[in-house]
Parts: C-alpha cells; sequence; structure tokens
C-alpha cells in the first residue's frame, strides 16, 4: 500500500524527497501516479512534470470524503507506483485542528507516513520531535520511518541514525546538500514547473541523489498502488455527454495556469471541450467560444505585458458584452478589472469589466465557507460550499465607476458571504446571469452542480445574447 510523505512543517524537504523519488521510479521505466493534499498547485505542476501524469489533489475541505477516496483508488491503481506528498505539517489543517490536515488523509486512507525531518540544526533531540509526532493524535499516525534533509556529512548522519535507533524508528534515507535540492520560489510558492528551465538536468540529478542515498529497498514497497475503484467523474456524471461539445476557452499561460486536472475532465463530463487561450499572446478568442474560464495564477506580475496585449482584453470585453459565460478566480479575477498593479505598483489597465483597481496588500490565506448571496451563473441564493483563498493582491473599488451599475440603474448584491478561521465575515465577489468573478478558488468535484449549471447555460442559450452582468462591491 502506498505511504504519505509529511512533514513537522512546511519547507522540510516534503517536496525534495517526493521528487526524488519520481524520478527514481521514472528511471526504473515505472510509472508512477502522484497526488499531493491539500489545495496547492505549483507542487502537484512539479510532480506531474516528473511523473509524466496529471497529479491529483486529495482535499477533503473542498472536496468531500467520497471523492478523496474514490479518486485515490481509480488513479492510484492505474500505475505501478503511487506517491501521497503532504501538506505542510502533518498535522495542520483548517485553522487550529487537523481537519483536512496529512494527518486526516493518511488515517481516511490508511496510508502509513514517511516524515521528513529538516535536520540541519538537530542531534540528539531529532528523537524527542520524531517521538512526539509519532505519538500525537488524534488522528492516530503509523510513522513507516524517517527520511533526513540536510545532513552535513556523514558523523552528522550517524549521529541522527543512532538517534532514531534509540527510539526504534527506522531511517529511510537522507537528502544531503546538492544545489539540484535548492528549487527557486517566490511569493505564492514554488517557481512553476514550466519556468525551471533545468528541469530534466534535475531530474536526473534526483534520481542519482535517490539511488545514492535513500533507502530504496525499503522505501519503493511503501510506493505500491491501492485496490482499484470506480470512475469518480463519471460516478457524478454517469450519462454521456451529447454531441458536438461545445468549447469553453481557458486561460493557460504563465499569467493564469493554477487549475486542477479534473477541471477540464469535468467540463468534458457535461458536453463542453475545453481549448487553451493565451491572454500573453495577444490573441482573440475561438471563434466558436462558448464560456470563457480564467484560472488563477500570476497575472500581477505580467501586468505590463497583459495591457499591451490589446486584442486579448479586447476580446474578452467583447465576449462579456455579446453574453458569454464568464466564469473567474483569484489572478483570473484581476483581468476583469479596471486596473492592475504590478510588483513595484505601477498600474496597468486591465479588460475594465468590474469596478476595482488592485493593488499589492495584505496576505489572504486560509479554507472558507461561502454562502451565495444571489441566483447566478453558477449558484443559487442560500446555497453553501467550500473553497480557498490565497493571494497577496487586494481590490480598491470604485463604487461611482460606470461598471458598478446594475441593470436598470438598480444595485446588485455580491455573489457570497464568504467566513472561516481567524478572518472575519465578509461579501465578496460578483455573480449575475453570465457571470462568476471571485477571489475564492474552488475544486469543481466538490461543487458538481455548478458544473451542470455552466453546461445549461452553454447548451440552453445562443452565446451572442446580449446579457449584462449584475455587479456587486467587493
Amino acid at each position: 500500500m502506498a505511504c504519505l510523505i509529511a512533514a513537522p512543517c512546511s519547507g522540510s524537504g516534503k517536496t525534495l524527497l517526493s521528487l526524488c523519488l519520481a524520478a527514481a521510479v521514472q528511471r526504473r521505466g515505472e510509472s508512477l501516479q502522484p497526488f499531493k493534499v491539500g489545495p496547492d498547485y505549483l507542487d502537484p505542476q512539479l510532480l506531474a512534470a516528473v511523473a509524466g501524469r496529471p497529479c491529483r489533489n486529495l482535499d477533503s475541505i473542498l472536496c468531500g470524503e467520497p471523492w478523496l477516496r474514490g479518486s485515490f483508488h481509480w488513479h492510484g491503481s492505474r500505475a505501478d507506483r503511487v506517491l501521497v506528498e503532504g501538506v505542510m505539517g502533518l498535522f495542520d489543517g483548517r485553522g487550529p485542528g487537523s481537519e483536512g490536515s496529512s494527518a486526516a488523509v493518511a488515517a481516511l486512507l490508511d496510508l502509513p507516513v514517511v516524515l521528513v525531518v529538516e535536520a540541519s540544526r538537530q542531534a540528539g533531540s531529532l528523537a524527542a520531535l520524531v517521538r512526539g509526532f509519532r505519538d500525537h493524535g488524534p488522528p492516530a499516525v503509523r510513522l513507516a520511518g524517517v527520511v533526513l534533509n540536510r545532513v552535513g556529512s556523514e558523523r552528522h548522519r550517524q549521529l541522527l541514525a543512532e538517534a532514531l535507533q534509540a527510539i526504534a524508528m527506522p531511517l529511510l534515507g537522507i537528502l544531503p546538500h546538492h544545489p539540484a535540492l535548492e528549487l527557486p520560489s517566490r511569493h505564492l510558492g514554488l517557481l512553476p514547473a514550466a519556468e525551471l528551465a533545468d528541469l530534466r538536468e534535475r531530474q536526473h540529478i534526483w534520481a542519482d541523489l535517490a539511488e545514492r542515498h535513500l533507502e530504496l529497498p525499503a522505501l519503493l514497497p511503501l510506493l505500491a498502488p491501492p485496490p482499484p475503484g470506480a470512475d469518480p467523474i463519471l460516478q457524478l456524471f454517469p450519462q454521456a455527454p451529447a454531441e458536438p461539445m461545445a468549447a469553453v476557452a481557458v486561460a493557460q499561460d504563465a499569467a493564469l495556469h493554477f487549475r486542477y486536472p479534473e477541471t477540464s475532465e469535468l467540463l468534458e463530463a457535461v458536453g463542453l471541450a475545453t481549448v487553451p487561450w493565451s491572454p500573453l499572446s495577444d490573441a482573440a478568442l475561438p471563434a466558436d467560444t462558448a464560456a470563457v474560464l480564467l484560472p488563477g495564477g500570476y497575472p500581477e506580475l505580467h501586468a505590463e505585458r497583459l495591457a499591451d496585449c490589446g486584442r486579448s482584453l479586447a476580446s474578452l470585453a467583447a465576449a462579456a458584452a455579446r453574453g458569454v459565460p464568464l466564469v473567474a478566480e483569484c489572478g483570473g479575477l484581476l483581468l476583469l478589472g479596471q486596473s492592475l498593479a504590478d510588483a513595484e505598483g505601477r498600474l496597468h489597465p486591465m479588460a475594465g469589466l468590474l469596478p476595482f483597481v488592485a493593488r499589492r496588500g495584505d496576505l489572504s490565506l486560509g479554507y472558507r465557507q461561502a454562502r451565495s448571496q444571489v441566483d447566478g451563473l453558477l449558484v443559487r441564493r442560500g446555497e453553501s460550499c467550500s473553497g480557498h483563498e490565497f493571494h497577496r493582491w487586494q481590490l480598491d473599488p470604485l463604487p461611482t465607476h460606470p461598471a458598478a451599475a446594475a441593470p436598470g440603474g438598480a444595485s446588485a448584491g455580491p455573489l457570497w458571504q464568504l467566513s472561516g478561521w481567524g478572518c472575519p465575515d465578509r461579501l465578496e465577489g460578483w455573480s449575475g446571469p453570465r457571470l462568476h468573478a471571485s477571489w475564492l478558488h474552488l475544486h469543481w468535484a466538490g461543487a458538481p452542480a455548478m458544473v451542470r449549471r455552466l453546461a445549461a447555460v452553454v447548451h440552453g442559450t445562443a452565446p451572442t445574447a446580449a446579457v449584462p452582468p449584475e455587479y456587486g462591491p467587493p
């Protein structure tokens, strides 16, 4: 059975160990299915690039436990090996509790845990730390062993090995100091895989390091696939989609690329084929676009270049004027405002559809519970769903801007009320018959009704129908 790779805290080396193991498995000619606990987008991109197949997120808060089990068994059973990378510290979940944590996922799937410890400043104290994680709970965890990161010398390794031996904990290998194990990052996490020019070279080094420094005879059996299960998407949408499928233009480039692989699969299950569109290429939307999806990403890092992409922004505004349904979340939302500040604070014009200016501000991070305030493109008043928020740019509303006026001059309500641990309740987002725009990242496997509603609008209404969006304050 597979194991879960966890750590005492973020930055300990979970991703490094996962990448080394994935590279070693690839070198052996075996297939590997990677999984990532939680709502992350960047670590999964790296794991997918090395494994050669999409990394699947295991998030019980966003998707629910039945989906999590189904996805793990369906995708995991179709590969020779399975690797599950945890999130943050082993017991870190929503707020101060362990809900949604790596430990909770390990307990739900009955997975043993390999603990990665950053050991550069430790010796005998390692035993106390590992014993604490071994014995802490609930949920109870089964530690299969420990991998030590940033071990400085053979003498250091021996000190740490004896500390683990004193508590009968297997040492499953080390990760030494090495330039290939230094992953560049920026304000939202690791650099995306597509921006690592030396990824293939690194992959060969990671495989070498795994073979030299990890106990692969002990670790590889912990990457065994689970028993097979049913396709979770067919469980949600058992009927075959109608042909021909309508085209959904999905923004996909260096500015906007935070998207779960299931997004395209769920849309296809209801008769919506995703077509890639790059706003950064300054190209108009495809002529047959029946809906537009603007996922999250880093538009703030490309604000100047986006502002120069007049065809892209004009095409987006023209599509909205024709009534083409628009779905935007987080970074995608920023394209719809009046202007966007870059990292130096300079403002650049965007599509001008929503009444705000976006500038760098305080970090917003965490799970949110969202209660819908209106009937809109994807939601119905009073419904509740779970999402995740992670951004450093904030919105300055422009309530007197012409875009703030709802149809007929009446004021329109916001999309939903957000609540979360340590975060004051607030109203957020915009909604209308052809618009869903919010900071909130959703995993649509946890909200299949939204997928059905988008399909119903696309299949039941001509894309050229002129239906203006309703706007609400952020």
